[in-house]
């Protein structure tokens, strides 16, 4: 019998240049996917698979994130002098418990395995989870849930999977497949970055984890590879040689909302599902016209 998954961990020091010159003074993960900020969807898939305790690990200019996940008395009070009670109830259901949230500092930007070593006293010695603000993942149920349930199958360490064309391999860390089940499938290999004709699948490590303890001695030792970074690929890597890793092949829908383009994507199809504001919002967008409209499906 596995321990079960309790925290998780969320790197967010990435300073959002991207999408300068927003960031400026708001830290990309609280840029809005309609009214509410990327990391809430994120802690929500997060809170669906079980977790208890996010660790948040961040940069300078990030306190806004730490005052998101915090109660706010002035504007309770006005919520409330108001009459304002579902907005009170949306604020309260969002608000982490008291001791369920943590903020430790990444000082320097070494890469997004330095990042996850920085919570290591945190998550101390226990399995965690991983999980990149950046992807929003849609799917019922959420990829986290699916993998936690691989994760009580099988033990180890699990990733999730994406498939790509052959012609896009040389973007991704791409994982070589073995024997699978309903679960998963076990990862027999991992390539970082191959050529078309060097890949050993289709299938590429996105941006969900859930990784042994063991992985920090590793990422400790770790030498900086691309960009003079320390990649977590690298420590998982060396985890692989002793720990079985299973692959959950995701079949949902993934907004890279590190990018303008799926930022806005993922605005529109979030939109799209809002029963409050879609009527209104599919009218806004007829009003662009048809030339627009057609351009947008050809």
């Amino acid at each position: 019998m596995v321990n079960r998954i309790r925290k998780a961990v969320m790197p967010v020091a990435g300073l959002g240049t991207r999408f300068l010159p927003a960031t400026k003074a708001v830290p990309k993960e609280m840029l809005t996917i309609v009214d509410r900020p990327v990391i809430q969807y994120v802690v929500d898939e997060a809170k669906e698979a079980g977790i208890e305790h996010i660790v948040f690990v961040t940069g300078r200019g990030k306190s806004t994130i730490e005052d998101h996940f915090d109660i706010q008395p002035e504007l309770e009070e006005t919520l409330k002098s108001r009459g304002k009670n579902a907005e009170l109830e949306i604020l309260a259901a969002d608000l982490p418990p008291a001791g369920g949230v943590s903020f430790t500092r990444q000082q320097a930007p070494l890469g997004l395995g330095h990042a996850i070593w920085c919570a290591r006293e945190i998550v101390g010695d226990e399995a965690f989870a991983v999980l990149l603000p950046d992807m929003l993942m849609r799917s019922k149920p959420g990829c986290l849930s699916q993998m936690v349930s691989a994760y009580e199958k099988h033990g180890g360490n699990v990733i999730a999977l994406e498939e790509t064309v052959p012609e896009m391999v040389h973007k991704y860390g791409i994982v070589a497949l073995g024997a699978e089940d309903e679960t998963g499938v076990e990862i027999t290999g991992m390539v970082e970055k191959p050529k078309k004709e060097d890949a050993p699948s289709n299938f590429y490590i996105s941006g969900r984890y859930i990784l042994q303890p063991e992985i920090f001695s590793l990422l400790e030792k770790t030498t900086p590879g691309a960009g003079g970074e320390i990649q977590l690929t690298d420590g998982m890597k060396a985890l692989a040689e002793t720990q079985r890793f299973t692959g959950v092949r995701f079949t949902g829908t993934t907004f890279d909302c590190g990018a303008k383009a799926g930022f806005l994507a993922a605005n529109v199809a979030f939109g799209m599902e809002r029963e409050d504001i879609a009527d209104d919002f599919k009218a806004e967008l007829k009003k662009l016209g048809p030339d627009w409209l057609k351009g947008l499906v050809s």
